[in-house]
């Protein structure tokens, strides 16, 4: 009996094509369940840090001066690889220009275009580090599948608590406002708070506990004053993590983790953990594999 085509899954943003090159193709870039694709990340995660590794150099007066030439040669190695891959992801999926306005598909096109840009107007070589962004694609190769779930969810926690926060913020502005004009007051213009602004920039640095110390009280008031402020500061920095944690907490109480898995005939994505074939294709799914001690 002829299985029908496999069709894309609706989870795969960009459209995964049908059949042919393309969808070899899509296999090794976009996937990492396999070994050509893992290699192909694990190569990608390389030229990246070695790119921006050459960046940096570059940088540096006494390199460049010594090894102008290697460094370019080599960026410019770097930047046509790039332009390839770029263009092989645009290629390879089925609406190339959703996946160029992603963000992923962003950080690609600055990964080359400042490049050719600073061969027009040098200073924009230094834009050339916005690649180093692309190492998000990390996660893929370690399977950190759990650790972005739990970004989503630590996502989901802020913006539940936001108005908990919201109102914590308020009660911290109300504080450095109000601190920052008493100091005003107290220790006036001699000692350095020349203006309300200025003492609200002290009082936000103190309870902070940045304390960078370009203005300080001088006298006994202001000094109690400020040490007060730094008592408060060091209890009220706990206050929106408890707010975050407890929230993240409850969040992953009432909701437990679903692993998917991917075809590795068809690359067809979101497949259960209990699956044992694929709902497209037909072929059998292997053993879900379970990573512990990730964490450490």
């Amino acid at each position: 009996m002829q299985r029908n085509p496999p069709v894309p899954s609706p989870s795969t943003p960009y459209g995964k094509p049908l059949s042919g090159w393309r969808l070899r193709v899509y296999g090794v870039i976009f996937e990492s369940d396999t070994r050509a694709g893992r290699a192909f990340d694990i190569a990608l995660v390389c030229l990246i840090l070695a790119s921006v590794v050459v960046v940096v150099l570059d940088s540096i007066a006494p390199i460049y001066a010594s090894h102008h030439e290697l460094l370019t040669a080599l960026e410019w190695c770097f930047t046509v690889l790039f332009t390839l891959e770029y263009a092989a992801r645009l290629a390879c999926v089925r609406h190339p220009l959703k996946y160029a306005r992603s963000f992923y598909g962003i950080i690609d096109l600055l990964a080359v275009v400042p490049t050719y840009l600073a061969v027009l107007v040098p200073g924009l070589h230094a834009l050339i580090d916005v690649r180093v962004l692309r190492l998000l694609r990390i996660f893929r190769i370690l399977k950190l599948g759990a650790y972005v779930a739990e970004y989503s969810a630590l996502g989901s926690a802020l913006a539940a608590s936001r108005r908990k926060i919201l109102v914590f913020l308020s009660f911290v502005m109300m504080v450095v406002l109000v601190m920052g004009t008493l100091m005003y007051v107290v220790e006036g213009a001699e000692n350095g708070f020349t203006s309300i602004p200025l003492g609200i920039y002290w009082a936000i640095t103190t309870m902070t506990t940045v304390g960078f110390g370009d203005i300080t009280p001088h006298t006994s008031l202001g000094r109690l004053i400020a040490s007060a402020m730094m008592l408060l500061g060091w209890g009220t920095l706990a206050v929106p993590t408890g707010i975050v944690t407890a929230e993240f907490t409850a969040q992953k109480l009432q909701r437990p983790e679903a692993p998917t898995r991917t075809c590795p005939e068809c690359l067809t994505e979101g497949h259960g953990g209990d699956a044992r074939f694929c709902r497209d294709c037909g072929a059998p799914m292997p053993a879900l594999r379970r990573v512990t001690g990730a964490a450490g």
